[in-house]
């Protein structure tokens, strides 16, 4: 900002205080935050610009009470408020809660009680989209019936309704008459966790008391466009009230992950399927069992469970499906005929889905442009080569399709609009990934190659050669055994501006793949290792205390997510997320990722310097004390 001057030799804090909270009103939060550090002028803009902000999104960072109290001073005219809540709690309500508010989205409130949702409907009426995450999941912090009670009949002009926590907690014997209370406008609805049970009582038509077993209620939340629901178990009884009594269901999301084997009256089976869509109006389908307890499928459904469903699919325009180990190629290829409007297809653990499905794709009217087929092991490269005759492709999932070579990346190559390919556990070798230099790598903006064990330190130079610019922002290098540092060193030397860099599990990977991350520039304008928001080096096997100092602020100034091994030495580990409040450091080997935090709204996004001056701003007079603390870490470590 000091050097930035006008034609005349004005500079642009120089401007017109008015011109100046035009200008900074068009920044997101944090951008804003960043300005404000630089000098008085923008500082003063800036208290007054917070005042008539009508978004408010800070999902980068999880600030704690005080740094967030001057930021939302009084302001009628906020109607959207997004924030990461991972050091907030029940004291914040008052200072977030607004009767303005339109959309609201809180993020990792696991220290929130049940208040959270009570002081909602109380004080934000006009709530048209709420969003709330982890609610209460701390120890000591519970949610009551008369919390979502107040908050159902107090948001009368709610349309989207996320609640991604367990509400299974609940009693049941008053769940379905506090539910009567939601809005009629909304229209989606998505639950964290709940029973199947519930679900099922939930949506029932009611009879009327004193009345006759004639008279039916008509069904809770009639507008019902879109539902997702984690539950115990995906049933029939479930799926069969779900589709007789949400007569506007488009989009019916259910997955489950079941601790064990369900019996027959608690699972899916093909009577099941065929009462889904009885009303003709889904577009979008998914029934996943995942296998987080227990490997575990729908045994009980098979080729013609999905003959019976897609003679009510024509309409279908994705499908998702996973753990159906009975359904063949049969199933599946029928699905794909009778769906002449699909763009998105989903099978994982299709244990009997072979190349045949594909065989005549080509043949079809489809226009496929996401194609996910993860644990599908008996596909070959033929099937990948009939599949990419959909040129219009745009993301292709084949996770632990083992029997894939570099032959399925010949084909992948020719397909110019991909901007998504996952290729973990494949047979694949250099020679292969060179192919996508070629023509995919182009476009891609993220690229899994975790577990392709042939792949070695030639891999890198063969995709990035710097000779052209590239809109690769995510790398997964994850368990390569023979990745070492100097395929990392080619990788900075490329410059190519990636913002999350996997390579958790590689044995070869040291303390020189740090710096060099550290120093690399990716372009003239940007500072060293200021592209990567994300770096995984969990369990790499050269990684030393020595790497440590590299990864101190000035370096690594956009990071916000770092795994390592915690017992490299616990002390410096410790003293880095002291030294960076505002980085997630995960030490226990859980993956990464920013999930829900990534910013999606169009808005422009910080550009940051050499040192973050958002983190700068939040953290004035706290560095000095930190990086004494990092170095006397450092310093007891060399002694042991």
């Amino acid at each position: 900002m000091g050097d930035s001057e006008s034609s005349n030799g004005k500079r642009i804090d120089q401007l017109p205080e008015a011109l100046l909270g035009t200008i900074m009103t068009k920044l997101d939060v944090a951008s804003i935050c960043s300005v404000t550090a630089t000098c008085s002028n923008f500082k003063s803009c800036t208290s007054q610009i917070l005042s008539f902000l009508t978004h408010f999104h800070l999902l980068d960072v999880a600030p704690s009470m005080a740094i967030i109290r001057p930021l939302l001073p009084p302001n009628p005219y906020l109607t959207s408020l997004k924030m990461h809540c991972g050091q907030l709690d029940d004291k914040a309500t008052d200072l977030m809660l607004r009767p303005s508010l339109q959309e609201l989205c809180l993020y990792n409130c696991a220290d929130f009680s049940g208040k959270l949702l009570f002081e909602i409907g109380r004080h934000c009426k006009d709530l048209r989209s709420l969003y709330l995450g982890s609610v209460a999941e701390k120890r000591g912090r519970s949610i009551h019936i008369t919390d979502l009670e107040e908050l159902l009949g107090g948001c009368t002009q709610l349309e989207e309704l996320v609640l991604m926590f367990d509400i299974s907690l609940f009693l049941r014997h008053n769940f379905a008459r506090v539910w009567a209370l939601a809005s009629e406008k909304l229209i989606s609805l998505e639950i964290g966790y709940i029973s199947s049970v519930m679900v099922t009582e939930l949506l029932s038509p009611n009879l009327r008391p004193h009345r006759s077993p004639n008279n039916i209620q008509p069904s809770i939340l009639p507008g019902i466009q879109k539902l997702c629901l984690s539950v115990d178990y995906i049933t029939d009884i479930m799926v069969g009230t779900i589709s007789q009594g949400l007569l506007s269901l488009t989009h019916l999301d259910l997955r489950d992950a079941p601790l064990i084997e369900p019996r027959i009256t608690f699972d899916l089976t093909n009577s099941g399927l065929q009462q889904i869509n009885q009303h003709g109006k889904l577009k979008h389908l998914s029934l996943i069992r995942m296998q987080e307890f227990l490997i575990t499928y729908f045994r009980r459904v098979n080729d013609l469970g999905i003959l019976l469903l897609a003679d009510k699919c024509a309409k279908m325009e994705s499908i998702c499906l996973g753990g159906f180990c009975r359904v063949t190629d049969t199933g599946f290829k029928t699905v794909l005929h009778s769906c002449s409007s699909l763009h998105k297809l989903c099978v994982s653990h299709g244990t009997q889905l072979t190349d045949l499905v594909f065989h005549d794709i080509s043949a079809t009217s489809l226009s496929l442009t996401h194609v996910s087929l993860r644990w599908c092991g008996l596909l070959t490269n033929n099937a990948i080569r009939n599949l990419t005759s959909n040129i219009v492709l745009k993301m292709l999932d084949l996770r632990d399709c083992k029997n894939l070579g570099d032959e399925s990346l010949r084909a992948i190559s020719s397909l110019p609009r991909l901007k998504v390919l996952l290729l973990d556990g494949s047979d694949i070798s250099d020679s292969g990934v060179s192919c996508l230099r070629y023509g995919v790598i182009g476009s891609l903006v993220t690229l899994s190659l975790r577990g392709c064990k042939r792949l070695t330190d030639k891999c890198i130079s063969a995709l990035f050669d710097g000779s052209s610019k590239l809109q690769l922002e995510e790398l997964d290098l994850s368990n390569l055994p023979h990745l070492s540092d100097n395929g990392i060193l080619a990788l900075a030397r490329s410059r190519v501006p990636i913002s999350e860099l996997r390579m958790r599990q590689c044995p070869l990977i040291g303390d020189t793949s740090v710096m060099a991350l550290a120093s690399m520039q990716v372009d003239e304008d940007r500072y060293y290792g200021s592209s990567l928001r994300l770096l995984d080096l969990y369990n790499c096997g050269g990684i030393t205390q020595l790497a440590f100092r590299w990864l101190k602020k000035p370096y690594f100034p956009r990071l916000r997510w770092l795994g390592v091994t915690g017992s490299v030495n616990r002390d410096i580990v410790d003293a880095l997320a002291r030294n960076r409040p505002f980085l997630h450091v995960a030490t226990r080997g859980e993956e990464l990722g920013v999930g829900p935090w990534d910013c999606s709204d169009g808005t422009y996004m910080h550009d940051y310097d050499e040192v973050d001056e958002l983190e700068q701003w939040l953290q004035e007079g706290e560095e000095e004390s930190n990086d004494e603390e990092m170095e006397d870490a450092e310093h007891n470590a060399q002694v042991e």
